[in-house]
C-alpha cells in the first residue's frame, strides 16, 4: 500500500494574535510547521504534501533540507480547510492514485507521537472506510442555546463523545469525492466522509497530540517536545 500525508497550512491562525501565520511561529527553535512535517516524514509515508496559500513566502525561507525528496509544497490553499485539502488532493493526483491512503494532519499539531501514527496506520489500513485519531471526552459537556445570555440547555452523554484529532486517514479518491460533495460547514475530513453515509473508524490518540490554538498552548507544546528530545 502507498501512504502519503497532506498538511493544510494556508490559514492565518487569527486566535494566536500574531502577525506571522501560526504555522510559522517558532517552537523549540523551529517553525511549528517543521515539527508537524517531521512527525510525518517517516516510513511508510512516501511524500508529505504541504498545502500553502498562493502568496506564501515564508515556506521558501525555511530550511527543509532535512526532508529532501520527501516534502512537496503545493501553492493552492483555499479560504477554508476543506478547500485547501481538496485543492491539495487535486494538485497531487498526478503522483497519487485513487486507492492510495492520504493522512491529513493539522499544521498546528506539532507533537504527534510516533506511536499514535503507527497505531492509526495499523488499525485503519485494513478498513473499508478509513478513520481518525480521537480522544474520549473526560469533562462534563454542557449544550447551550444560541444567542443572548449563555444558559445551559442540556448535559450531554459524554460516554458517546470523542474529540477528533489528526491525522485523519482515507483513500485519496474517497476523500476527494467526499470533500467535493460536502454541504455546509465541514471542519474535518471525517465530517465530509460521514455525509456520504459512511462511518469512519475511531482510533484512540493521546493528549500529547494537542492542537496549538492559543498563545498559552505554545509553552505546553514546547514542554512536550523538550521532554521527547531528552529521551
Amino acid at each position: 500500500m502507498t501512504y502519503v500525508a497532506l498538511i493544510p497550512a494556508a490559514g492565518s491562525g487569527t486566535r494566536m494574535a500574531s502577525e506571522l501565520p501560526k504555522q510559522y511561529l517558532r517552537l523549540a527553535g523551529m517553525p511549528m510547521l517543521y515539527h508537524a512535517v517531521r512527525c510525518l516524514a517517516v516510513e511508510p509515508i512516501e511524500t508529505v504534501f504541504v498545502v500553502l496559500g498562493a502568496e506564501d513566502t515564508e515556506f521558501a525561507r525555511q530550511d527543509w533540507g532535512e526532508f529532501a525528496g520527501c516534502v512537496e509544497p503545493l501553492y493552492c490553499g483555499g479560504a477554508a480547510r476543506r478547500d485547501s485539502v481538496y485543492n491539495g488532493l487535486v494538485a497531487a493526483m498526478g503522483a497519487v492514485d485513487a486507492d492510495d491512503w492520504v493522512l491529513v494532519h493539522d499544521a498546528a499539531r506539532p507533537c504527534l507521537p510516533r506511536a499514535d501514527l503507527d497505531r492509526l496506520i495499523a488499525e485503519v489500513s485494513g478498513d473499508a472506510v478509513g478513520g481518525l485519531l480521537a480522544l474520549p471526552v473526560a469533562d462534563t459537556v454542557k449544550r447551550v442555546r444560541r444567542g443572548g445570555e449563555l444558559r445551559v440547555e442540556a448535559t450531554e452523554d459524554r460516554s458517546l463523545l470523542w474529540l477528533a484529532q489528526t491525522p485523519q486517514m482515507f483513500r485519496a479518491g474517497l476523500l476527494a469525492e467526499a470533500l467535493r460533495a460536502a454541504k455546509g460547514e465541514v471542519t474535518d475530513e471525517a465530517g465530509a466522509v460521514e455525509q456520504l453515509g459512511l462511518k469512519p473508524r475511531v482510533v484512540r490518540g493521546s493528549h500529547q497530540n494537542l492542537k496549538v490554538t492559543y498563545p498559552e498552548d505554545l509553552a505546553i507544546a514546547e514542554a512536550i517536545l523538550a521532554r521527547r528530545e531528552l529521551r
